[in-house]
């Protein structure tokens, strides 16, 4: 059994229980988003995880990616960027391992977070058909499906495969005009194979039999965007369409097989076409819930592109997508430390509140009620229990402290709160 498939079948798992409780949704209404789709539950059979609802009307959910290079492997520090990045509100966290040995990584993160995890298994394959064959294109089917079952066995949730990296979109790629080509690793990856092998991408040629496995752990695809724009010059081409067309059909054919299934989107756009990229993906995908990696506003943004994600994710939240990956301060140049990921949560939550709180969600509203109330009443304590990082708030608050202890030291005695309150009461 899936969540879809119980949905289909009228059936309310333990699993939408806890989303619908969670979340303030009918549970019925749940089923019916889950079974039409519109919903999913990422949780592998074989992991007792918190189940987290990413979807239409539920609030908007927050990734946090990980993971070495190999260029430098430390299983401890990957795992307390995964405990922090939980700490500040990620609801999910992805580990993009690429250096050391990936299962003992993948565990030790498995076993560190009540999260669900998700991977990119074309990651795995890669790394094993370099040190196999000396190349990475030189990875076959089997290495592929492999590395998918054994992920699927040790537990991952949810799983990111370029299964629209095809060689009818490879061939609209080489037609474009593109700056920078392909940025996706796993899409360069299945780019490179194509080409070089002149052969269909294994995952999308035998997409029925990749559906089994998943299915059979109740694994959620997240369709990858292998040609998404990597520069603000590129957003919203020929290439990127094309491979969503395909992603569209793909959808179809997971709800009719039983897969959970979400669409990821672009990465780089600019403010003004944001709407038309939720909004095309929202209408080719069937309401399919859309996972966008920011997007990023500006490319000028080195050092602050959490910054430049954020303004896109909020944005994006609004007009529809439903679960923003995060981007750290260090994207684009090195991998990020423990400050970088704690910082691209920090953004990327205040991101996903920004959009539930315009999209009227009533969770989001009732926070900042609170929070009014609680400026209103002076209350400093309940003020850092309710903001996302509380402790750099009450630090700050007490670094230059007021003479008043109910004001702040902007304006200590001329207090705009304290000076008129008395007469509004």
């Amino acid at each position: 059994m899936t969540q879809i498939t119980e949905a289909k079948k009228g059936n309310i798992t333990e699993e939408m229980k806890v989303v619908a409780k969670n979340e303030g949704i009918d549970e019925e209404k749940l089923r019916r988003y889950i079974a039409k789709g519109y919903v999913v539950i990422p949780k592998n059979i074989n992991r007792d995880t918190k189940p987290v609802g990413i979807g239409k009307n539920l609030r908007t959910k927050v990734n946090a990616n990980i993971g070495t290079s190999p260029d430098f492997v430390n299983i401890k520090l990957e795992v307390e960027k995964a405990k922090v990045a939980v700490k500040y509100g990620a609801d999910t966290v992805m580990d993009l391992s690429t250096g050391g040995d990936l299962s003992k990584i993948r565990k030790a993160i498995m076993e560190a977070v009540n999260v669900p995890i998700g991977t990119v298994p074309i990651y795995e394959a890669a790394k094993i058909a370099k040190e196999k064959f000396g190349k990475v294109i030189d990875m076959n089917e089997d290495i592929i499906f492999k590395v998918i079952e054994n992920q699927a066995k040790e537990g991952v949730d949810f799983m990111t495969l370029h299964c629209g990296v095809t060689k009818q979109s490879v061939d609209r790629l080489k037609k474009s005009k593109r700056v920078l080509g392909v940025v996706s690793r796993g899409g360069a990856f299945l780019t490179a194979y194509i080409i070089y092998h002149n052969e269909e991408n294994p995952l999308y040629k035998n997409f029925d039999y990749l559906l089994e496995i998943l299915k059979e752990y109740d694994i959620t695809i997240s369709l990858g965007d292998g040609l998404r724009p990597g520069a603000i010059l590129d957003n919203t081409d020929r290439a990127q369409i094309e491979e969503l067309l395909i992603l569209g059909e793909l959808v179809e054919r997971c709800r009719e097989f039983g897969v959970q299934a979400m669409v990821e989107g672009p990465g780089h756009v600019p403010i003004n076409n944001i709407e038309a990229n939720i909004r095309l993906q929202k209408s080719v995908c069937k309401n399919a819930p859309f996972y966008v990696l920011g997007p990023i506003v500006t490319d000028i943004a080195l050092g602050y592109d959490h910054i430049a994600a954020a303004i896109g994710g909020a944005l994006a939240g609004y007009y529809g997508a439903d679960f923003l990956c995060y981007v750290t301060p260090a994207e684009h140049l090195r991998l990020p430390t423990i400050e970088d990921v704690k910082l691209g949560v920090i953004a990327t939550k205040i991101a996903a509140q920004a959009a539930d709180v315009a999209k009227g969600n009533r969770l989001a509203l009732e926070l900042e009620k609170e929070m009014a109330f609680a400026r209103k009443n002076h209350d400093w304590e309940k003020q850092f229990n309710l903001a996302i990082d509380g402790e750099k708030a009450r630090k700050m608050k007490e670094e230059i402290p007021s003479k008043d202890k109910k004001a702040c030291s902007i304006c200590g005695d001329f207090c705009a709160l304290l000076l008129v309150e008395k007469f509004l009461r």
